[in-house]
């Protein structure tokens, strides 16, 4: 081999890396030099020495693991994170069950004006979460909303949305009303890739439309939910601009509502960013260990279904 046709090997060979130097430069630069310094700093604190005046009177020293445990022992991060497991166990089944119902409508053969439906459906997911949750709040509230001016009319109670265990209910619908559609909109696209044989041979063999949708629809597209579900988990996990953008309104939304929001206040309320640093790394190993946790358990059901398919 010349070396002209070496020196052409060797490019062939060496473009897919040079493609990905660019995204490798800003995935160390934004990505993980954030995380590795987030780290580093949950493992330092401030020492005060004295009145904290003077130079040298505050210094940066190495704590170990002793933010880690005040993060473990912080009522108000532990209390967060149960208002988020409620909420969670709201938002999820109602916003995954809303867009499977919804994807399964769309790819009926007697729906009538899809594709004004799917937009329709898609459009509130391309709000921002600030505005949405703005919108609502304005909603919620007695004196402006449209809604407390009709059930006055009528006679009817009016509840306060922002206000106790209604206000789980008020949080929960801004977010099933964000995220329903590009749920929505994932599991309809798999719907479509089903061959269209395969539902021909269903309604020879007799099966209603019902029996299609539960039988053959649903657990060909269970890759999907698998999916949405994970990627539901973590916004859960991140609540954030929804109960912060409600705060205003409501004295029941308190700094900490939620585990970010106790971050947030920490490290900018407080200005205490090292016990932050060490709080955003517990839920951040809490997301990851909770997902994988849940894609290895959905990937060992699938392997046991394919091995009694293929026993069958």
């Amino acid at each position: 081999m010349t070396s002209t046709a070496r020196r052409k090997s060797y490019g062939v060979k060496g473009a897919p890396y040079g493609f990905l130097i660019p995204a490798s430069i800003l995935f160390v630069l934004f990505f993980a030099l954030p995380i590795g310094y987030a780290i580093w700093l949950s493992f330092r604190k401030v020492q005060v020495s004295g009145l904290g005046l003077g130079a040298g009177a505050r210094k940066e020293v190495w704590a170990g693991l002793e933010n880690y445990t005040d993060a473990f022992t912080d009522s108000e991060l532990l209390d967060g994170a149960l208002r988020v497991l409620g909420y969670g166990c709201i938002v999820v089944p109602v916003m995954l069950g809303l867009a499977l119902l919804f994807a399964l409508m769309l790819d009926s053969e007697k729906v009538r004006l899809a594709p004004f439906s799917r937009l329709a459906i898609f459009l509130p997911y391309a709000i921002p979460g600030v505005v949405a949750a703005l919108l609502w709040g304005f909603l919620y509230l007695p004196d402006v909303s449209p809604f407390y001016f009709v059930l006055d009319k009528l006679g009817l109670p009016q509840p306060d949305l922002l206000d106790g265990g209604p206000l789980f209910l008020a949080l929960s619908n801004i977010a099933v009303w964000g995220g329903t559609g590009f749920n929505m909109i994932v599991i309809y696209t798999s719907l479509q890739s089903i061959p269209a044989e395969v539902y021909e041979a269903a309604k020879l063999d007799g099966a209603t439309p019902l029996q299609i949708a539960l039988k053959i629809k649903i657990p060909m597209v269970a890759p999907s939910l698998v999916l949405t579900f994970f990627f539901s988990i973590i916004a859960t996990l991140q609540v954030f601009s929804e109960p912060t953008t409600l705060k205003p309104l409501t004295n029941s939304v308190s700094t900490t509502w939620s585990p970010l929001m106790k971050v947030y206040q920490d490290a900018f309320g407080k200005g205490d960013i090292h016990a932050a640093a060490a709080q955003a790394t517990i839920i951040a190993l809490a997301t990851l260990l909770l997902s994988f946790g849940f894609l290895r358990a959905a990937n060992r059901r699938n392997k046991r279904d394919v091995s009694q398919g293929v026993a069958r």
